[in-house]
């Protein structure tokens, strides 16, 4: 592939999205029918596109959400579904598409509190430690494209195992979802945001702080305090700054978040190869940002948004 010829440098304003008009997209623009390009498509366990593209619009996320409620239901997890959301543009609209569904499938769903970001680990763990004290089962939605750009929505499933769904399961729910989006949307339960807030379906908790916590479980968190490290840590703009605060104070470490912004336009991101706005902590054009730093720390940690 081409190099680009801005790769590296940092995002300029002709870059960026147009937040109002993309989350318009999503409430106005639909899908054709018969159109592949615009069909629910699952990949590794979630569904992704862009509400200017037609492929990550209201009606899309209505379905999807329906069909994962019928498919939970025919399995029997009747305990409580987790869902996150990340900083993406459209993650918002989509959350909230997911809640009116949701409860209005008398689903129990479970969101961090205050309205705040959730990656992908975070639910993941929920799922599991809820599982692990026995009873009804849980499992998790999370809504992000992950490192994707930021016109760019996605929306996976994770059942109660706690990781990304298999296909015998994301092509069930790919079926019924597009099965819905043929049929004019009239198998989707739904009710409004204010009524499924008060439905008793939708409840806050604080999932931070158990999964900072939990870290020392799986990670030997002593022996990075005790190693003295000066750590730059770069989220990307993404969902996991409150966690890198909470970890950073939680196991008294010489962490400095270089970037703690939230801006969907992600315009302090550096281009990628191809000229793209791209949150790939992979890529040493997108990561230029950080790695400028590299003589201010003895160790950088790169995230994904959706990670």
């Amino acid at each position: 592939m081409a190099i680009h010829n801005r790769a590296g440098q940092p995002a300029q304003q002709s870059d960026l999205i147009n937040v109002a008009q993309l989350t318009a997209q999503y409430y106005v623009l639909k899908p054709e029918a018969g159109n592949a390009e615009h069909a629910v498509k699952f990949g590794t366990s979630g569904h992704r596109g862009s509400a200017g593209r037609h492929s990550f619009n209201e009606p899309h996320i209505l379905a999807i959400a329906q069909a994962i409620a019928e498919e939970r239901a025919k399995n029997g997890i009747t305990g409580p579904c987790y869902v996150g959301k990340d900083t993406h543009a459209l993650s918002e609209p989509a959350f909230i598409s997911v809640l009116e569904v949701l409860a209005a499938n008398g689903v129990d769903v479970i969101v961090q509190e205050n309205n705040g970001f959730t990656p992908t680990p975070a639910v993941s763990n929920a799922i599991l430690v809820h599982n692990k004290k026995g009873g009804p089962l849980a499992d998790g939605i999370v809504i992000t494209p992950s490192h994707n750009p930021p016109e760019d929505g996605g929306i996976k499933y994770n059942p109660p195992n706690g990781g990304p769904a298999d296909t015998n399961v994301t092509k069930v729910v790919e079926d019924r979802a597009n099965a819905l989006l043929a049929d004019g949307l009239k198998g989707v339960k739904r009710i409004s945001l204010d009524a499924a807030m008060a439905s008793g379906h939708v409840k806050e908790q604080d999932l931070v702080q158990p999964f900072v916590e939990g870290l020392a479980d799986i990670v030997d968190m002593a022996a990075i305090q005790k190693a003295g490290l000066t750590l730059g840590v770069d989220p990307l703009g993404g969902s996991g700054i409150e966690y890198w605060k909470r970890i950073a104070k939680h196991y008294n470490l010489n962490l400095t978040i270089v970037n703690d912004h939230v801006d969907q336009t992600f315009r302090f991101m550096h281009l990628d190869k191809d000229g793209a706005i791209r949150m790939d902590c992979s890529s040493e054009c997108a990561m230029a940002g950080l790695l400028a730093l590299r003589d201010k720390f003895r160790s950088g940690v790169r995230q994904r948004p959706g990670l």
